[in-house]
């Protein structure tokens, strides 16, 4: 047992838990009691228990090559033992010189720069400061941002600002910024959409456009086609409002491709990365520019600076993390496993079409989601959120619903017999909805 191990049993630990931890998203009373989780391989995370939990949405959208992988933990291991820290202004290292070039390397091609930072909301937080500071540079007064309906970026308060308000923000509402919030572009009213953006972009008063790019994660996995998003971006370019694509989610491969902006002609001029950039082994943010905003910064006058940092700024050991997922990534095994998952999720469409229990079917990549037709119609507390996660976590799926919407997002190295156990799950739970009305199930 490590020295540092609390060495008191299952019991004792979880009294030690609900006394002193503040889970997120989990409210202090009322809450049920944390699953004990003692180690994790592959797409299965196990309990003390014995049980084996298919880790069905990735720990939260992290883990892109499976729990307890070999090639990610030897990486950090070598690296702790070499450098575990060092401060990041005025010193570098390897393991974030290679990590920038990597990044460079597979990034849409107008991206110049990398600034480091620790997680999504910063990432983002990040590149809205960068916006800002991009027209204060140029003594530009530009005050306004523009977003989607819907969108979530996070949970500091400039990205609580870019996102829609909610339940989850109204104790900050006063504090955030004022956004220009319209629709998400659909066929039926991208028109109307494009001449909305169009009348806001064209005032001159747009410091930037920030947008999840062709799936709204948090929002209820809302997809919407490259098309519409490539002609805002056009409208954007033409006024000169900075455009910032949040790819925490959709980045490495979620989408089938290496990056949603790589189904767009028009690329972001800023763009956020984090959650799988290290395979989820280790936290870490990354918010890449291109050249036309850092050249904003490139000045002798030290008030140009861009004035942000973090503590553990470019930590070498989450570096050398994602660096090792890098390269995994990029493997033609890996893209082969990204190809056919997509296969599979169209295949099991086909199959589940038929319930008149589903609103609606979504699929991007290897991302698939289920809306279920309620009487409460697609928000996040949605009563049938209870039921869906508790039915899967009993048959030892992880499966964490946004409202009424559930969706499969697996790590990369599920096998196809694996995905077709979460297939015939889903099936069994539809097959007991259309037989039991929703308000009872």
């Amino acid at each position: 047992m490590p020295k540092n191990s609390l060495n008191t049993g299952k019991s004792e630990d979880l009294k030690t838990d609900r006394e002193n931890i503040w889970h997120p998203f989990t409210p202090l009373l009322g809450a049920t009691q944390p699953i004990y989780i003692t180690h994790g391989k592959g797409i299965y995370i196990y309990t003390d228990d014995g049980r084996e939990i298919m880790d069905a949405i990735s720990s939260w959208w992290v883990n892109l090559h499976g729990h307890g992988n070999t090639t990610i933990a030897e990486a950090i291991a070598v690296q702790a033992k070499t450098l575990e820290h060092v401060i990041f202004a005025g010193f570098t290292h390897e393991p974030a010189i290679l990590l920038a070039k990597n990044l460079l390397s597979i990034l849409p091609s107008n991206q110049s720069r990398i600034f480091f930072s620790d997680n999504g909301s910063t990432a983002v937080e990040v590149a809205l400061k960068m916006s800002f500071q991009y027209w204060h540079n140029q003594g530009i007064i530009k005050n306004k941002v523009i977003a989607f309906k819907g969108a979530y970026h996070g949970d500091t308060f400039g990205s609580m600002s870019v996102g829609s308000r909610s339940p989850f923000t109204n104790a900050f509402e006063r504090f955030l910024f004022s956004v220009d919030f319209i629709n998400v572009p659909t066929k039926e009213n991208h028109a109307e959409v494009v001449k909305d953006f169009t009348e806001l972009a064209s005032t001159g008063e747009v410091a930037a456009f920030i947008f999840e790019p062709l799936v709204q994660a948090a929002g209820g996995m809302v997809m919407y086609d490259s098309a519409y998003l490539d002609e805002l971006l056009s409208v954007a370019h033409r006024y000169g409002v900075v455009c910032i694509a949040d790819e925490v989610f959709t980045g490495f491969g979620r989408t089938g491709k290496l990056f949603a902006s790589d189904y767009l002609t028009n690329k972001p001029d800023l763009l956020a990365v984090s959650k799988g950039i290290t395979g989820g082994a280790l936290p870490l943010g990354v918010t890449s520019c291109s050249q036309r905003i850092a050249q904003a910064f490139t000045s002798n006058e030290v008030t140009k600076t861009f004035f942000h940092g973090h503590s553990y700024t470019a930590n070498p050991i989450a570096c050398s993390a994602a660096n090792a997922s890098f390269d995994l990534l990029v493997a033609e095994s890996c893209q082969k496993n990204l190809a056919e998952i997509n296969r599979q999720h169209q295949a099991f469409i086909q199959r589940i079409k038929k319930y008149s229990c589903l609103a609606d079917i979504r699929c991007l990549g290897t991302i698939l989601a289920l809306e279920l037709q309620t009487s409460d119609g697609t928000n996040y507390f949605n009563a049938i959120r209870d039921h869906i996660y508790s039915y899967f976590l009993k048959r030892n799926i992880l499966l964490r619903p946004l409202g009424n919407v559930f969706y499969i997002l697996p790590p990369y190295v599920i096998q196809p017999t694996e995905l077709e156990i979460i297939y015939a799950a889903i099936i069994d739970f539809l097959d007991a909805l259309e037989t039991i009305p929703m308000n009872q199930s």
